[in-house]
C-alpha cells in the first residue's frame, strides 16, 4: 500500500507538495540527530535510540525520492477490525521514541555535560557498579 502522506495517511490528499515537505522534514531530523549522536550520548540506550529514529527517517525518505510516496506492508487484520498499514521503518522511528523516553527517565550518576566524553562516562560507570 502506498502512502504520500504521513502517519495515518495524513496529508495524503494533498496535491505533492507533502512529498518534499514531509523528505526535508526527514532528512533535517536525520542530520540534528547524527549530530547530537557525533558530539556524544549519555549511554548506549541513547545511542541505539537515535540510530532507530535516524533509521526510521532515512527509510522513509529514502520511500519518498524513489516512489514519491512510503510503502506500507505491514497491513494487519484481527476479525472485522483493521490496524493501520505501516512498515519497518515506522517501527523504528517509534521503537526508537520509546528508547529515547526509557533512556531520558532513568537515573545517571554522571553526564556528559559533567566534562566527561561518552565513552569515558560509559566506562566509569561500569567501574562503580563493579564495585562493592
Amino acid at each position: 500500500m502506498l502512502n504520500p502522506g504521513a502517519a495515518f495517511s495524513f496529508l495524503a490528499d494533498a496535491s505533492g507538495w507533502q512529498r518534499y515537505f514531509l523528505s526535508a522534514i526527514g532528512l533535517t531530523v536525520s542530520a540534528i540527530l547524527l549530530w547530537m549522536l557525533w558530539r556524544g550520548v549519555k549511554n548506549r540506550l541513547e545511542a541505539v535510540a537515535y540510530a532507530g529514529l535516524i533509521g526510521g527517517a532515512l527509510g522513509n525518505v529514502i520511500d519518498r525520492f524513489r516512489l514519491g510516496a512510503v510503502v506500507d506492508y505491514l497491513d494487519f487484520y484481527w476479525r472485522d477490525w483493521h490496524w493501520p498499514a505501516f512498515n519497518l521503518a515506522d517501527i523504528l522511528v517509534v521503537g526508537g521514541a520509546g528508547l529515547l523516553i526509557v533512556a531520558g527517565v532513568l537515573p545517571h550518576t554522571r553526564s556528559a555535560a559533567d566534562g566527561c566524553a561518552p565513552t569515558t562516562l560509559l566506562r566509569t560507570e561500569r567501574r562503580k557498579s563493579a564495585r562493592p
